[in-house]
């Protein structure tokens, strides 16, 4: 390698240090500007450094001032499209980063659709882009489930607050009058006495249930329970209550040895379908029928559904079925036979930890109450 070699590359390797302590000293000093002006100063520094370099080496070689003008031109147009270049890839990069701390301050926020991220971006930050409204839309739903579990606890308070307060308003009544002599029927304020009392312990009990079921106690011990044997036995207990309701009230399983058995527990079963069959024969209208259908789907699940006969439930009340406390009725003074409606708000919670679905359909003259559960496993 001769001298002149030797001179050229040690000026490149001189003027490239240099630029690059300087180039670095400015960056440091704009590392807290935008984004896009840093990438500016980064992109400068190395064809600061080429120009620089190709200069000098230039004026070393002693090329004619022609040719020293066609490679500094062209170096500079290089340069300036470099620089066009980190501007617009600075330009992109900070719009969508202000899209991504707009997104950021509106998590938790109402979801509203908003117009997907635009433009030429990185596709990494379209891609943050995309989660982040992905989790602005669950955070919502959230919220929005939140306000309403917290809306169904203030009116299960009210209600329940209502419906305790008459039967204590009636024990009350009786009470005074026993205790000033005004009564002449002892033996049957007594038993009102009784009666109102096993009704208030009838809300408590749902209550307890019910804040059992929220509470995601630990799982029970299951087993294997057959909804053909499950639902002729709730039949059998509540044939009484049909028959003073004038209610008629039967049974229809599939013909077959098949027991439709589901993996789970007898007594939160039993007392799902209970409280369907009670709430159908309740809202069933004299001389009418409620049905218990126990049958397979296609895709294997098990299927238990309660028709009734009362006329059907408004389309705008079928998504609030389900609610805390709600009754389908504008009064609030429940008969001496009523709940505090919670019944299907505990029919589903008991559906929903076995890993099943309940949902309600209107039919001709009433609607169908349908419980879905997943068979007991084939190695059990």
């Amino acid at each position: 390698m001769n001298r002149d070699t030797m001179t050229i590359l040690a000026l490149t390797t001189l003027w490239t240090l240099v630029v690059a302590v300087i180039g670095g000293a400015i960056l440091y000093q704009f590392r807290r500007r935008s984004l896009r002006v840093t990438m500016i100063v980064a992109a400068l520094a190395p064809m600061a450094a080429a120009l620089a370099a190709v200069l000098q080496s230039v004026r070393a070689m002693f090329i004619s001032e022609h040719d020293s003008w066609v490679v500094l031109w062209t170096l500079a147009f290089a340069a300036l499209l470099g620089l066009g270049m980190s501007v617009l890839l600075g330009h992109w990069i900070s719009a969508g980063s202000r899209d991504v701390g707009q997104r950021l301050r509106r998590l938790g926020t109402t979801y509203e659709p908003s117009d997907r991220l635009t433009g030429a971006v990185p596709a990494e930050l379209a891609a943050l882009t995309d989660e982040l409204e992905m989790t602005r839309e669950k955070l919502a739903a959230s919220h929005a489930r939140e306000r309403a579990l917290e809306a169904s606890r203030r009116e299960l308070v009210a209600f329940m607050s209502h419906d305790l307060r008459t039967p204590l308003a009636g024990l009350r009544a009786v009470a005074e009058g026993l205790e000033d002599g005004v009564i002449d029927d002892v033996p049957a304020a007594l038993r009102q006495m009784r009666s109102t009392v096993d009704r208030m312990t009838g809300l408590v009990d749902d209550l307890f249930e019910l804040s059992r079921l929220s509470a995601a106690a630990l799982p029970r011990k299951r087993s294997a329970v057959s909804l053909r044997e499950l639902a002729e036995d709730v039949a059998g207990e509540n044939g009484e209550h049909a028959r003073a309701s004038g209610v008629d009230l039967t049974v229809s399983t599939p013909p077959g040895d098949d027991r439709l058995a589901v993996q789970g527990d007898p007594d939160e079963l039993t007392r799902a379908v209970t409280n369907l069959v009670g709430n159908a024969i309740r809202h069933t209208v004299p001389g009418g029928t409620v049905k218990l259908l126990v049958d397979r789907e296609t895709d294997g699940r098990v299927r238990l559904a309660v028709t009734d006969g009362c006329g059907g439930i408004p389309a705008d009340d079928l998504d609030r079925v389900f609610d805390i406390g709600w009754r389908g009725d504008e009064q609030r003074t429940p008969a001496a036979t009523s709940g505090g409606g919670l019944g299907l708000a505990i029919a589903r919670g008991v559906v929903e930890s076995h890993d099943g679905q309940i949902g309600v359909t209107n039919i001709d003259g009433g609607c169908a109450f349908q419980i879905e559960l997943p068979p007991v496993p084939a190695n059990t």
